[in-house]
């Protein structure tokens, strides 16, 4: 920023000139002050001088001209007053000074604001541009690409089920008397389609490994491992929860 450059040079020099006038201007008043003694002193005087005149009738009333100061005093007052000028002429200069550097800081600090409004809009700039690229990016990517699921994981259809009734003809045995208590449901923040079906317990779409209930009747179907407390494929038929305490009700009349 050669611009703070330029004005640190010039209010380097400004002490300097500042106490320069300032010295002139003491110099000045400290003159104005004695001649202005001077001159009270012999103004004072010849004051006395006419009135001695006028009370020994040296002097009358009708000598105007004696009546007056002495062209030495009258030199010295306006002398006073030419010091007095000189005085009001250096202390504007000082001021004027002193003013032009301020006006100077004014103008560079409002370039700075100008910098930094340009960087703060080319910073905004480049974030919305990144920004654009993201979306483009996410807007091209390919349809399904955000699902987390293998196709071997998707469950078959609810409608038109098959004799074997097991995904892939894989086979099923039957589980341990002790039904596992149904889990709580599993929360995956899967981005998936809305209109994609929905099975289990948890009523989530098919996700990871899914086992099948060989009820023909079921009326969901397809569970996931983990909402019915499975860690593999069982081998034989296998019942849900809600079936499996509906054949045991069957069994019992």
């Amino acid at each position: 920023m050669g611009f703070l450059e330029d004005f640190q040079a010039s209010v380097e020099t400004l002490p300097a000139m500042l106490h320069k006038n300032y010295s002139l201007m003491r110099e000045l008043d400290k003159s104005l002050q004695g001649v202005q003694l001077e001159n009270e002193q012999r103004c004072q005087q010849e004051i006395e001088d006419i009135k001695h005149g006028l009370e020994s009738g040296s002097i009358t009333t009708y000598e105007p001209a004696k009546l007056k100061f002495s062209d030495e005093a009258i030199e010295e007052q306006k002398h006073c007053v030419r010091i007095a000028d000189e005085k009001v002429a250096l202390a504007t200069q000082t001021y004027d000074l002193v003013d032009a550097h301020i006006q100077q800081l004014d103008q560079f600090m409002r370039k700075l604001e100008e910098l930094r409004l340009e960087k703060e809009a080319a910073a905004a700039a480049a974030a919305a541009a990144a920004a654009d690229a993201a979306v483009a990016a996410t807007s091209a990517a390919p349809a399904g690409a955000g699902t987390f699921r293998s196709a071997a994981a998707d469950p078959a259809p609810k409608t038109g089920r098959t004799g074997e009734r097991s995904r892939g003809g894989r086979k099923k045995a039957k589980v341990p008397m002790e039904l596992p208590t149904e889990q709580p449901p599993i929360d995956l923040e899967l981005p998936v389609d809305p209109n994609e079906p929905t099975y289990c317990f948890c009523n989530q779409v098919g996700y990871g490994e899914m086992v099948a209930c060989d009820n023909p009747d079921c009326k969901i179907e397809w569970f996931h491992f983990g909402c019915v407390g499975l860690k593999e494929q069982p081998r034989g038929k296998w019942y849900c929860l809600s079936c499996s305490a509906f054949q045991k009700k069957r069994k019992g009349r």
